[in-house]
């Protein structure tokens, strides 16, 4: 494919004029403060590399999901804060997306100015499955600006307005992050050097199921951890008390393990709790033999070691998915001892983004011990399933 970068545009010269730059800043807020400032940090450097060349920069994103009007609970304006601090320099935030506010701020705008516009999704054209609608706030977006650059690979997966419409409305670019983030995945998807082991985890199965397909013929293993484990260790008739369970998918993991022939390498121990909670009872128990009024919560130590040991001839790792409720102390150690692992190979890793993003810097782990940290779980997943992203699409010429 042939896409114009953001060294093309900077290369025509961006002095006095407007870019409208699509960023992923969809950060995890507790009581409105900011506990993971990741994404935003991802996006600087393009931000920062139109500003210094005189741009009028205007940045929009989304944030969580409110259902296309306004939500307190999900405005950005303690993401202005955060951003205007990274960068060091003020930010003017419009209090809407296209209206007076975004219109008023952006008309005073100078050369090397930042402005952040209110939450995409405050508007129902964002988001709109009808053409017409998204096309007619597309319209008013890309109105504001003079050029497009697209550096939120976390949404490039959605027909939205700004990531599927505006493109075909203004002169439009990659920008560094995306450009990254689609060299990386395609070094996986094309031949990656062997043994190739990707490690998933997460809640479900059926979340997953699409990628482990197009995986399975191409990896040496696939270890998988997280709640999803467990529909795995049904399929192998053991009980697993209360652990998250998809009955519907037995039957499929079932499958999934006859067919692998051995290379889908389960947990052979668990940490099993009384409930789920930081302050409930638990120990490790064999996999296949959780207690019946138990439910996993994490994978365990000698499962830490199994697959840190099935990760030393690794040359190619991906890995998508914590391996238990990291977010819950006790519960951390699986994801930490797996991912500590993955620093220790010698080759090239990748951390699919999403929760494992999150996991890596929430238990303190070095990014730098990791080859490419994505910033775009669903995303990354869509690509390795060998879908085509509607925000790539857009930016191809």
């Amino acid at each position: 494919m042939t896409i114009k970068t953001l060294d093309d545009l900077l290369a025509e010269g961006v002095e006095g004029r407007r870019v409208l730059v699509r960023a992923d800043l969809n950060v995890p807020l507790q009581d409105g403060v900011i506990t993971d400032d990741g994404r935003i940090r991802a996006v600087l450097p393009t931000i920062r590399s139109l500003s210094d060349a005189g741009a009028r920069v205007i940045v929009v994103s989304h944030l969580g999901r409110p259902k296309g009007v306004p939500d307190p609970k999900y405005t950005l304006a303690s993401v202005a804060g955060r951003l205007g601090e990274l960068l060091g320099k003020p930010i003017a935030f419009a209090n809407d997306t296209v209206g007076e506010s975004a219109r008023a701020t952006v008309a005073g705008l100078a050369s090397g100015d930042v402005a952040l516009l209110e939450n995409l999704r405050f508007n129902p054209g964002e988001t709109s499955k009808d053409d017409a609608v998204r096309g007619a706030f597309a319209d008013e977006l890309a109105g504001l600006a003079e050029a497009y650059v697209d550096d939120a690979f976390g949404a490039v997966h959605r027909k939205h307005a700004s990531v599927y419409d505006v493109p075909a409305r203004l002169p439009h670019f990659a920008g560094g992050l995306v450009l990254r983030e689609v060299e990386v995945l395609a070094k996986l998807t094309g031949q990656p050097e062997r043994q190739y082991i990707v490690v998933l985890g997460g809640s479900k199965v059926s979340d997953k199921l699409a990628v482990i397909e197009a995986l399975l013929p191409k990896v040496d293993k696939l270890l998988v951890g997280g709640g999803m484990c467990f529909t795995f260790l049904k399929a192998q008739g053991h009980e697993v008390g209360k652990s998250l369970l998809e009955a519907e998918m037995v039957d499929t993991c079932r499958d999934l393990l006859s067919r692998a022939a051995g290379r889908i390498v389960l947990p052979v121990d668990v940490a099993a709790a009384t409930s789920f909670a930081a302050d409930a009872s638990w120990d490790v128990v064999p996999a296949d033999a959780i207690p019946a009024d138990r439910l996993g919560l994490d994978i365990g130590p000698e499962s830490v070691a199994l697959f840190a040991e099935a990760l030393g001839p690794a040359k190619t790792v991906f890995w998508n998915g914590p391996m238990g409720v990291f977010e819950l102390a006790p519960f951390a150690s699986g994801t930490r001892g797996v991912a500590e692992a993955i620093t220790k190979v010698d080759g090239f890793t990748v951390v699919g983004g999403g929760d494992s993003a999150a996991a890596v810097r929430a238990l303190g782990l070095d990014e730098s011990a990791f080859g490419h940290i994505s910033t775009g779980g669903g995303a990354s997943l869509e690509y390795l399933e060998g879908k085509t992203l509607p925000g790539i699409a857009a930016l191809e010429h």
